[in-house]
């Protein structure tokens, strides 16, 4: 150890203490040195660190759009601190459509800046400005809070504590709450390049799914024998009852993928994601029906705009939305949404049922979004 500290005191002007131990002015880099004698003469440097932990009680958190949320981040001194340390938090991000797992060196490249702070003067970011704060409910609490979470909230988030030259963090994954749906474009089956399909998911109040997101929907029965884009750039379908055609009867059950995919020459549907919405969605109540364009002049009419295909399915999964009638969406879809199956609605389970892209002069009912 002492032959690692000859070059500091050869370059510094400091003070050989007996046994030696080297006094070096103004130097503190978080840790102390203590000078141990053996009994025979011979001086020994030991490290004795202080050393600085980082913990997280939930690596996972979910949420609703719209709501507050907490990542929990709290720092501690082994052995503890009598008095205070000037420390330095930096909270960072890495988007859901960027992770994979495990996560590489390279992706901690890609982390975006949320908030940093530093005693009581911080500083958040980008699309974070004013939704973040830290909670600091307790010594070593840098915890941040999120409010007015937004569907492209979700990812990794890392808590980094700087103390000096100690440097530790912990990483948060928040998710979302809400429901996975398929989306092809009105031309038919696999129009979308990667770009396209995000467009597409956006358009509907959703976003692009990821796999952990796809994965949760399988889980809880979701089925769907065409390819689509997800949040990473890969395509995938989930397949519940294998059968030819989706993979083949002698595959097991499970999510089906293509793999990377490059993300503007292949075509193929999209796996959307839409969370809690803050308003209405409600079958507007008329003698008559519609054809797409008076479908959409009657919702403003009423108040309100024609729902888009995102917000049905979170009404219908979240909110209980529950209406045996065709309406217009916003797409120029024709769909509606049943929570409890019953006989003249469709398939024996509950689901969006879905007419296709009809012709826009045909007449049904209209759904809105107040």
């Amino acid at each position: 150890m002492l032959s690692l500290l000859r070059p500091l005191l050869a370059a510094c002007s400091c003070l050989l203490l007996p046994g030696g131990q080297a006094w070096i002015p103004g130097y503190n880099n978080g840790f102390h040195y203590q000078d141990i004698s053996n009994g025979n003469g011979n001086g020994e440097i030991y490290f004795n660190g202080v050393r600085l932990l980082v913990e997280s009680p939930e690596l996972s958190v979910s949420a609703t759009r719209g709501s507050s949320v907490t990542l929990p981040c709290h720092f501690h001194y082994e052995p503890e601190q009598t008095t205070p340390r000037r420390t330095r938090v930096k909270w960072s991000w890495l988007p859901a459509n960027t992770i994979s797992a495990p996560v590489s060196p390279e992706a901690l490249t890609r982390e975006i800046e949320v908030m940093v702070a530093m005693g009581s003067r911080h500083r958040s970011y980008g699309s974070f400005r004013g939704r973040v704060r830290l909670r600091r409910s307790a010594p070593g609490d840098m915890s941040l809070v999120i409010s007015e979470l937004q569907l492209n909230d979700t990812g990794r988030y890392r808590c980094e504590v700087i103390d000096g030259l100690e440097d530790e963090s912990v990483t948060v994954d928040l998710e979302m709450r809400g429901v996975v749906f398929p989306y092809y474009s009105q031309k038919g089956r696999y129009h979308f390049n990667f770009f396209g399909a995000q467009q597409a998911c956006k358009d509907q109040e959703a976003t692009l799914a990821t796999f952990e997101q796809l994965f949760a929907a399988w889980e809880e029965g979701l089925d769907w024998c065409n390819a689509g884009w997800l949040a990473d750039g890969t395509v995938q379908y989930p397949i519940k009852a294998p059968r030819a055609g989706c993979g083949g009867v002698d595959l097991a059950p499970g999510l089906r993928s293509y793999g990377q995919r490059h993300r503007l020459l292949y075509r193929y549907d999209a796996f959307c994601f839409s969370a809690t919405i803050r308003g209405t969605v409600y079958f507007l109540k008329n003698q008559t029906k519609f054809n797409f364009t008076e479908a959409v002049q009657a919702c403003v009419s009423d108040g309100s705009h024609i729902a888009k295909v995102g917000q049905m399915y979170a009404a219908w999964r979240l909110m209980g939305l529950d209406r045996c009638d065709a309406g217009w969406l916003a797409d120029g879809s024709v769909r509606y949404p049943i929570t409890k199956a019953r006989a003249n609605c469709g398939p024996p389970e509950p689901g969006v049922r879905h007419f296709g892209f009809p012709p826009l002069y045909l007449e049904f009912g209209v759904y809105c979004y107040r």
